[in-house]
């Protein structure tokens, strides 16, 4: 069966008040951005649910394999579209089922009557689409609960839709519903995580990565920008803020007790972040901090690092286990990229004996012998952006090969 429809339908939407049709629109830009190089896609959104079409079968199979991507949408079903006659719909049933296999498959009709006009009830629906298509294959056994085939029939103003396949969404909210945050990106398995979980709350993302040449690679900065552009990929577009951090790294080396380099690295990191989330109007900061996994995310290191910000920092990693966050990485697809072995700032310069217990009198009486401030402004005025996803060139012999 050759589909040229998709129903998707909303997740936690439904739930909105007087300001769902705001969530709506919200989804709607999202999944026509994440389809605007398929041609024939068009997305149409109603109150309760939305629907794609498309005309080209493979730009068709291409929106189902995005779609579970675009947080907001809790399932969706590809389905064929028929006129609201209960003959037509019989027929397009059949038509269906034709197409599949049904020797020693059980079966249900599940019907849904958006449109109250339609003269039958919705028991009478499945009763008459049943009794028809029961004779038609009598290999099938009726099984109410977890059968193997479920055909969807949605009966709606403009027609019926009629399916067989639900596909699980990405829940959520809408990205960009929620508000503009910061994400701090740096190469490894768990800001990349971080930066989903905030942005399946419908919260915009920049990020911001920290790149010191020569000790770190263009290998590294390039695996940072990939993982930027998968994030990109879940709705919404994406500017990368890459800073250049040699010279601040360089004197923290040469002025601070080698027990608290870490913990300075992280304050400065935290204070230009939050110059640039200033300068971009975000609203707050997120880290893909665990709580005691490294000495930099004790609670004495994250309360000596948020005291340079009264920013609200969001750690939405904060009480996972390693393993937990490695299981979510693989699912979204960073992990491939995270784990491939080029050191980021963060790791260049580690102690052998980092601090896990600073004070932050301390660490603070040490960091006035050096004055980072002009450091720090010229970094943030020396930043490169770059606009995620990348546009890519069309190749104007495509056409020809």
């Amino acid at each position: 069966m050759t589909y040229k429809e998709i129903l998707i339908r909303y997740g936690e939407l439904s739930l909105k008040g007087k300001n769902r049709n705001f969530f709506i629109r919200k989804l709607r830009d999202n999944i026509r951005r994440v389809m605007k190089d398929l041609e024939t896609v068009k997305v149409k959104s109603e109150h309760d649910r939305m629907f794609l079409f498309a005309e080209d079968p493979a730009e068709m199979e291409e929106a189902i394999r995005r779609l579970p991507d675009v947080f907001g949408i809790q399932s969706f079903s590809p389905a064929v579209r028929c006129d609201a006659e209960i003959e037509t719909i019989k027929e397009t049933a059949a038509a269906i089922l034709g197409k599949m296999e049904t020797e020693g498959k059980s079966f249900k009709v599940e019907a849904r009557r958006a449109d109250k006009t339609f003269p039958l009830r919705t028991n009478d629906i499945q009763q008459e689409l049943g009794g028809h298509l029961l004779p038609l294959y009598p290999e099938l056994t009726v099984k109410m609960k977890n059968p193997d085939i479920k055909l969807l029939v949605d009966i709606r103003e403009d027609g019926a839709y009629l399916s067989t396949e639900t596909i699980r969404g990405a829940g959520g909210l809408p990205s960009g519903s929620n508000g503009h945050a910061l994400l701090m990106l740096s190469g490894g398995i768990d800001s990349p995580v971080a930066g989903y979980m905030i942005m399946k709350r419908g919260v915009k993302l920049d990020v911001i990565h920290f790149h010191s040449p020569p000790f770190t690679s263009e290998q590294s900065k390039q695996k940072v920008v990939e993982l930027a552009e998968r994030l990109s990929q879940f709705g919404t577009r994406i500017r990368m803020h890459t800073i250049p951090f040699t010279e601040i790294q360089q004197a923290i080396q040469e002025t601070m007790p080698a027990a608290l380099t870490m913990t300075t690295t992280r304050r400065l990191m935290m204070k230009i972040t939050d110059l640039v989330r200033e300068e971009i109007g975000a609203k707050a900061i997120v880290t893909g901090e665990s709580l005691g996994q490294v000495a930099s995310q004790t609670l004495d290191s994250l309360s000596a690092i948020n005291e340079v910000t009264a920013t609200p920092v969001l750690r939405p990693l904060i009480a996972y286990d390693k393993l937990d966050i490695i299981e979510i990485a693989e699912r979204i697809g960073t992990y491939e990229t995270s784990i491939r072995p080029f050191e980021d700032c963060c790791t260049i310069f580690t102690p052998s004996h980092p601090a896990t217990k600073p004070k932050t009198a301390k660490v603070i009486y040490y960091e006035g012998n050096t004055d980072f401030d002009p450091m720090i402004e010229k970094a943030v005025a020396e930043r490169e952006i770059l606009e995620l996803p990348l546009k890519t060139e069309k190749d104007p012999f495509a056409d020809l090969l």
